[in-house]
């Protein structure tokens, strides 16, 4: 057994370290809102923050995630303290149209997330580059990229690139 930080909690986890993340957190720990979508790293449903940070669950192993804390879409509904923002991001995407099937949603949120705490007056250029593993085969991207600049606020001190 080995303990996991995840969503603000720490859980005993009984896979092996070289298992993907996304297994353990949707097999083991019963956590949904990482997709399953090519299993190659490709396509980004399976985005989760690990340490703040955006990553292909399906290409890191348990044993990776061990060392840091993992934040997922249920964070939000949880209350997790490392899900600030998130329920905020969520919103916007509703309000804009951005969400259809849903298999992008959460890692698209997820990426959208770690952006904005990066770069909080991100520009066109920032959001296309954050979210360039993230595919979406139902909204052509426009309403996502829509409800991201109703959060990247307007100012141009934050435009570092």
């Amino acid at each position: 057994m080995a303990t996991l930080s995840w969503n603000g909690r720490n859980v005993e986890v009984g896979s092996m370290p070289t298992v993907p993340l996304l297994d353990v957190l949707r097999e083991e720990l019963g956590d949904k809102s990482p997709k399953p979508g090519c299993h190659e790293g490709r396509c980004g449903s399976c985005t989760v923050l690990l340490d703040g940070e955006p990553v292909l669950s399906c290409l890191v192993p348990l044993g990776r995630a061990l060392d840091g804390k993992v934040t997922t879409l249920v964070a939000a509904s949880q209350g997790a303290p490392e899900a600030e923002g998130i329920a905020e991001v969520q919103t916007a995407f509703a309000r804009a149209g951005a969400v259809q099937c849903g298999v992008c949603s959460p890692g698209m949120i997820l990426a959208t997330r770690a952006l904005l705490d990066e770069h909080p007056h991100a520009t066109s250029e920032q959001t296309l580059e954050a979210l360039v593993n993230n595919l979406c085969r139902c909204t052509g991207y426009q309403k996502i990229l829509e409800a991201v600049a109703t959060l990247a606020t307007d100012g141009s001190e934050d435009n570092d690139g």
